[in-house]
């Protein structure tokens, strides 16, 4: 499972890449291509999906018989990194940089000193309009280099970066070798002239490697997540509810993109299905149950003062489920009951978080999304170190007791006996 994982990832650095992988994935596996744009014809027993911007998906079966509700898993498939402008390359009598500002936030340090890649998307102009063409110009294309410690001798204390200086990559010596959008458009199959436009990132391309009890790799927050969900979703067998893999773009800048988790694409896919089935949207989500698959801070090994003493989660400790008071998390006693009772089922273990009471916790998408879908959500994840590095940590065998636990609830149904008390089927 976690060759597979790594593999996924390293095909995957950014999300247009995770969601065309995550594409075949599906395809391979019998799954047809839906358009937003174009009329619906399902059928009963048979699976689909439907991608938005080409950086978020939405994979579902419609069930043999019956319709009792959704059963869905939320998670994202960006992470944080650099992005390259329009405009990107700026020059001085020396050397060659690549203008760039940061996605999402960054533990900057990780970024410096290593090769990095260029990936992302080109709009290419065609005869009659536009097409995108996704594009990886490989993982050796620029570097951001420190400052020798003789010229800083501050570097090993409190280092503060600035983003429009210390953070510009070395691209090349000025004059010298192709410009970027010329990689791209090579890259593309295209003519520089035909470029439009571009979104293009940096990001790591160090393979993820498994060592004794963990694995490390690039961009585990969340394409952890995302791969457990379409792999449990893929192997998980037909119940009476509708099961939903939604893997979203832009978590890490707020989710308020016509393609995140705060946009309308998850609830116009329910609409629809909802329709086919001959179903109301409103009573189908009071029988549903939503994942909001989005990795957990572990307890770390040198600092252990920053975990909450009863509830810090520990790797290869199961799959973590999340609290928090003021609902940056989604879970509550219901949502996590309902949960509980189908991971005990499934055998998969679990464990809580909650940061401490003085510092402030990050965000997931379960309530941006429940802004536009309401329904029961639960927030999970799987522990790690050092979230929003470049290069991240987890357990060696958490993202097979996190499939373990996804199987079965694609499998299940939440029945809605009124507010507050419900079945597991």
């Amino acid at each position: 499972m976690n060759k597979e994982l790594l593999d996924f990832i390293n095909l995957s650095p950014t999300p247009f890449q995770a969601v065309d992988n995550i594409s075949q994935m599906l395809e391979d596996a019998g799954y047809l291509r839906l358009s937003e744009g174009g009329a619906w014809s399902l059928e009963r027993g048979k699976g689909y999906f439907v991608t938005r911007n080409l950086s978020s998906i939405i994979a579902f079966r419609v069930p043999a018989e019956g319709f009792s509700g959704f059963m869905i898993t939320a998670s994202h498939c960006d992470s944080p990194a650099f992005k390259l402008r329009e405009k990107a390359e700026t020059e001085d009598s020396r050397f060659t940089r690549l203008s760039v500002e940061g996605y999402g936030g960054m533990i900057y340090s990780t970024w410096l000193d290593r090769p990095l890649g260029v990936a992302g998307r080109v709009i290419v102009k065609n005869f009659s309009g536009i097409e995108t063409r996704l594009v990886n110009l490989g993982g050796d294309v620029c570097l951001i280099p420190n400052v020798a410690i003789h010229m800083n001798r501050s570097v090993n204390k409190d280092t503060n970066y600035n983003p429009a200086v210390d953070l510009q990559p070395l691209y090349s010596m000025k004059g010298s070798g192709k410009s970027i959008r010329a990689r791209a458009a090579e890259a593309a199959g295209a003519d520089e002239g035909d470029i439009i436009a571009c979104d293009l990132f940096l990001y790591n391309p160090q393979k993820g490697a498994c060592w004794g009890d963990f694995i490390s790799a690039p961009r585990l927050d969340d394409l952890q997540c995302a791969y457990s969900s379409v792999a449990a979703f893929l192997s998980s067998e037909g119940g009476s509810s509708v099961p939903v893999c939604a893997v979203f773009d832009n978590e890490e800048v707020g989710s308020h993109t016509k393609q995140g988790a705060a946009s309308t694409f998850l609830k116009a896919t329910l609409t629809r299905i909802s329709a086919f089935l001959g179903g109301d949207l409103d009573t189908a989500l009071a029988s549903s149950l939503m994942l909001s698959c989005d990795n957990a801070h572990s307890i770390h090994p040198n600092h252990p003062e920053y975990a909450d003493k009863n509830e810090a989660p520990v790797l290869n400790g199961g799959v973590v489920v999340k609290f928090n008071a003021a609902q940056k998390y989604t879970s509550d006693a219901v949502s996590y009951a309902l949960f509980k009772m189908i991971a005990e089922e499934a055998g998969a273990e679990i464990q809580l978080y909650a940061n401490r009471p003085d510092i402030p916790g990050g965000g997931t998408l379960g309530n941006i999304a429940n802004a536009q879908v309401s329904l029961n959500t639960v927030d999970i994840g799987l522990a790690q170190l050092a979230m929003h590095s470049s290069f991240e940590t987890a357990g060696a065998k958490d993202t097979e007791t996190m499939v373990k636990a996804l199987r079965l609830f694609f499998e299940k149904s939440v029945v809605s006996e009124g507010d507050g008390s419900y079945r597991v089927i």
